[in-house]
Protein backbone atom coordinates (compact mmCIF):
# COMPACT_ATOMS: atom_id res chain seq x y z
CA UNK A 1 0.00 0.00 0.00
CA UNK A 2 0.89 3.58 -0.06
CA UNK A 3 0.53 6.36 2.00
CA UNK A 4 -0.71 9.96 0.70
CA UNK A 5 -0.27 12.86 1.72
CA UNK A 6 -0.37 16.84 0.29
CA UNK A 7 1.85 19.85 1.37
CA UNK A 8 0.94 23.19 -0.34
CA UNK A 9 3.94 25.08 -0.92
CA UNK A 10 3.78 28.32 0.96
CA UNK A 11 6.05 31.02 1.59
CA UNK A 12 8.17 29.92 4.33
CA UNK A 13 9.51 26.74 1.87
CA UNK A 14 10.50 29.24 -0.69
CA UNK A 15 14.07 30.72 -1.57
CA UNK A 16 13.33 34.82 -3.32
CA UNK A 17 12.62 33.19 -6.92
CA UNK A 18 9.54 32.17 -5.47
CA UNK A 19 10.98 28.03 -5.69
CA UNK A 20 11.44 25.69 -2.56
CA UNK A 21 14.49 25.81 -1.07
CA UNK A 22 16.04 22.57 -1.08
CA UNK A 23 16.54 22.16 2.68
CA UNK A 24 12.49 22.70 2.84
CA UNK A 25 12.11 19.03 1.52
CA UNK A 26 13.77 17.77 4.34
CA UNK A 27 11.18 19.39 6.48
CA UNK A 28 8.40 17.42 4.40
CA UNK A 29 9.50 14.04 3.60
CA UNK A 30 9.93 14.45 7.28
CA UNK A 31 6.38 15.69 8.28
CA UNK A 32 5.28 12.85 5.85
CA UNK A 33 7.15 10.57 8.13
CA UNK A 34 6.02 11.92 11.51
CA UNK A 35 1.91 12.11 9.78
CA UNK A 36 2.55 8.64 8.58
CA UNK A 37 3.36 7.00 12.46
CA UNK A 38 0.82 9.00 13.66
CA UNK A 39 -2.31 7.53 10.82
CA UNK A 40 -0.80 4.70 10.15
CA UNK A 41 1.31 3.45 12.88
CA UNK A 42 -0.95 4.78 15.73
CA UNK A 43 2.03 6.11 17.41
CA UNK A 44 2.96 9.62 17.18
CA UNK A 45 6.19 11.23 17.88
CA UNK A 46 4.54 13.07 21.04
CA UNK A 47 3.75 9.67 22.31
CA UNK A 48 7.26 8.19 21.31
CA UNK A 49 9.32 10.97 23.01
CA UNK A 50 7.08 11.04 26.25
CA UNK A 51 8.06 7.12 26.41
CA UNK A 52 11.95 8.16 25.18
CA UNK A 53 11.46 6.54 21.98
CA UNK A 54 11.72 8.39 18.20
CA UNK A 55 12.64 6.99 15.34
CA UNK A 56 15.89 9.66 13.92
CA UNK A 57 16.98 10.06 10.56
CA UNK A 58 19.97 8.19 9.60
CA UNK A 59 20.19 8.36 6.12
CA UNK A 60 18.93 9.95 3.12
CA UNK A 61 19.39 10.37 -0.81
CA UNK A 62 17.31 12.64 -2.29
CA UNK A 63 16.81 13.47 -6.51
CA UNK A 64 15.27 16.76 -7.78
CA UNK A 65 13.30 16.34 -10.73
CA UNK A 66 11.88 19.58 -10.69
CA UNK A 67 11.05 22.73 -8.69
CA UNK A 68 8.08 23.33 -6.63
CA UNK A 69 6.76 26.88 -6.59
CA UNK A 70 5.20 29.11 -4.44
CA UNK A 71 0.84 28.02 -4.11
CA UNK A 72 1.15 24.34 -5.59
CA UNK A 73 0.44 21.28 -4.15
CA UNK A 74 2.63 18.60 -4.00
CA UNK A 75 1.22 14.95 -3.38
CA UNK A 76 3.61 12.78 -1.00
CA UNK A 77 3.89 9.11 -1.90
CA UNK A 78 5.48 6.89 1.18
CA UNK A 79 6.02 3.29 0.95
CA UNK A 80 8.18 1.38 3.26
CA UNK A 81 10.67 -0.15 1.54
CA UNK A 82 12.34 -2.48 3.95
CA UNK A 83 11.29 -3.22 7.28
CA UNK A 84 13.93 -4.50 9.57
CA UNK A 85 14.54 -5.38 13.44
CA UNK A 86 15.50 -1.98 14.86
CA UNK A 87 15.38 0.14 11.22
CA UNK A 88 12.77 1.09 8.30
CA UNK A 89 13.52 1.95 4.81
CA UNK A 90 10.77 4.96 3.25
CA UNK A 91 10.45 5.82 -0.15
CA UNK A 92 8.76 8.88 -0.54
CA UNK A 93 7.85 11.11 -4.22
CA UNK A 94 6.11 14.07 -4.21
CA UNK A 95 4.55 15.10 -7.67
CA UNK A 96 2.49 18.35 -8.51
CA UNK A 97 0.17 19.05 -11.07
CA UNK A 98 1.16 16.01 -12.99
CA UNK A 99 5.16 16.88 -12.78
CA UNK A 100 7.44 14.44 -10.86
CA UNK A 101 8.92 16.66 -8.52
CA UNK A 102 11.46 14.70 -6.10
CA UNK A 103 12.38 11.01 -5.35
CA UNK A 104 14.01 10.48 -2.19
CA UNK A 105 14.79 7.05 0.19
CA UNK A 106 15.29 7.51 3.60
CA UNK A 107 16.62 5.22 6.40
CA UNK A 108 14.83 5.73 10.25
CA UNK A 109 16.10 3.95 13.14
CA UNK A 110 13.92 3.30 16.39
CA UNK A 111 15.51 4.00 19.10
CA UNK A 112 14.82 4.15 23.06
CA UNK A 113 16.22 6.05 25.85
CA UNK A 114 20.13 6.78 25.45
CA UNK A 115 19.18 7.26 22.03
CA UNK A 116 20.26 3.09 21.54
CA UNK A 117 18.33 1.24 18.69
CA UNK A 118 15.77 -1.31 19.84
CA UNK A 119 13.77 -3.38 17.74
CA UNK A 120 9.99 -2.27 17.07
CA UNK A 121 6.95 -3.01 19.42
CA UNK A 122 5.05 -5.73 17.98
CA UNK A 123 2.13 -4.12 16.79
CA UNK A 124 3.72 -0.76 15.69
CA UNK A 125 5.60 -3.25 13.23
CA UNK A 126 2.66 -5.12 11.87
CA UNK A 127 1.10 -1.68 11.14
CA UNK A 128 4.03 -0.99 9.32
CA UNK A 129 4.65 -3.84 7.80
CA UNK A 130 1.33 -3.50 5.83
CA UNK A 131 3.08 -0.61 3.69
CA UNK A 132 5.89 -2.67 2.64
CA UNK A 133 6.46 -2.29 -1.17
CA UNK A 134 5.27 -5.52 -3.28
CA UNK A 135 8.36 -7.08 -5.02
Amino acid sequence: MIYHRSIRIEFNHCDPAGIVFYPRYFEMTNSVAENFFRDIGHYPYEAMMAAGEGVPTVRAEVSFHAPSRLGEVLDWQLLVTRLGTTSIGLHLEAHGDGVHRLAADVTLVFVGPGLRPQPWPPALRNRLADFIAAA
